[in-house]
């Protein structure tokens, strides 16, 4: 059973404990997490100039859209006001800045209708981030820059929490995709030819549970979650703010969700940095991770 809590008051070594036990978290927006929400839409009207950002692709060229796309993003996630805020949205809900490490923050879209679900603005088919070499500590943060709506948000399918789904992670491997792949993204923009991890069997997606957080608000799960993004119907793009985090004492431990399924290779482990001085995870850690993932393959 997943059990979503709203505004909690558990401290942090309990949320992560339920959060490794298939459980969902969602808070309210933050001062921090309203200022980050707040600061994506100031680059995003920027980028779109007159345009209204949600409806703005009714109005342009995909390939337009997607060139756009292209120049944002990259900029919302090296910005270093991002950097001041997402330890202080931390911070806000409970986190130890010297023990918590994140990876830089991203700005998606959703496009509706079919508009672009590929490349730039991937459409996720079901899916575990820890398919993608991620740890199976990783907790994934998620946040809404404008309002959703049921149909443009994520479902999540909890039946498979502890359940195997048959899948491609074996063919992944974290080092090979940056080098090979991360890159072309902008280019994939009327398909999308990468070999990403994908259930290899039919999935039922439903039941499925979707969380619609205000903007600023913000979502929390295991990135073992299996799940996947809304066709949306909406007639609005969705912009969404997401980021990982771990726990050093976890890393550690090797303490999280169970590995039901996950094959791959690598480790994204070195994408993370400490909350409170910015240094980056320790090395011999990501060894050791990328060692264990490949006795596992």
């Amino acid at each position: 059973m997943t059990t979503v809590f709203s505004n909690s008051g558990v401290d942090d070594d309990t949320r992560r404990e339920l959060l490794y036990d298939g459980q969902v978290f969602v808070h309210s927006a933050t001062p921090a997490s309203g200022l980050l929400a707040a600061f994506a839409r100031e680059l995003v009207a920027e980028a779109f100039g007159g345009r209204d950002p949600e409806t703005a692709q009714f109005d342009m060229p995909v390939e337009e859209f997607a060139e756009l796309l292209a120049s944002l993003k990259p900029r919302f996630i090296h910005h270093p006001r991002c950097k001041e805020l997402l330890p202080e949205i931390l911070r806000e809900l409970g986190c130890d800045l010297e023990r918590t490490y994140f990876d830089v923050p991203r700005l998606r879209t959703s496009t509706s209708n079919d508009y672009l679900t590929s490349g730039i603005s991937y459409a996720f088919h079901p899916h575990r981030d820890c398919w993608y070499s991620a740890p199976f500590n990783q907790v994934n943060w998620w946040i809404p820059v404008y309002a959703v709506v049921p149909e443009n948000v994520m479902a999540f399918h909890p039946q498979y929490f502890g359940t195997p789904v048959r899948n491609g992670s074996a063919r992944y491997d974290y080092a090979e995709w940056n080098r090979s792949s991360r890159l072309s993204a902008a280019r994939h923009v009327r398909g999308d030819t990468r070999d990403q991890p994908r259930p290899e069997e039919e999935v039922t997606l439903e039941p499925q549970v979707r969380v619609v957080p205000e903007p600023g608000g913000v979502l929390v799960f295991s990135g073992a979650q299996l799940h996947s993004t809304v066709p949306n119907t909406s007639g609005r793009t969705r912009f969404s703010i997401d980021f990982r985090t771990v726990h050093i004492d976890d890393v550690r431990a090797r303490r999280g969700a169970r590995n039901v399924d996950a094959a791959c290779t690598g480790t994204t482990l070195r994408d993370f940095v400490r909350c409170a001085d910015l240094a980056p995870m320790p090395e011999e850690l990501a060894l050791e991770y990328e060692a264990e993932a490949l006795a596992r393959s």
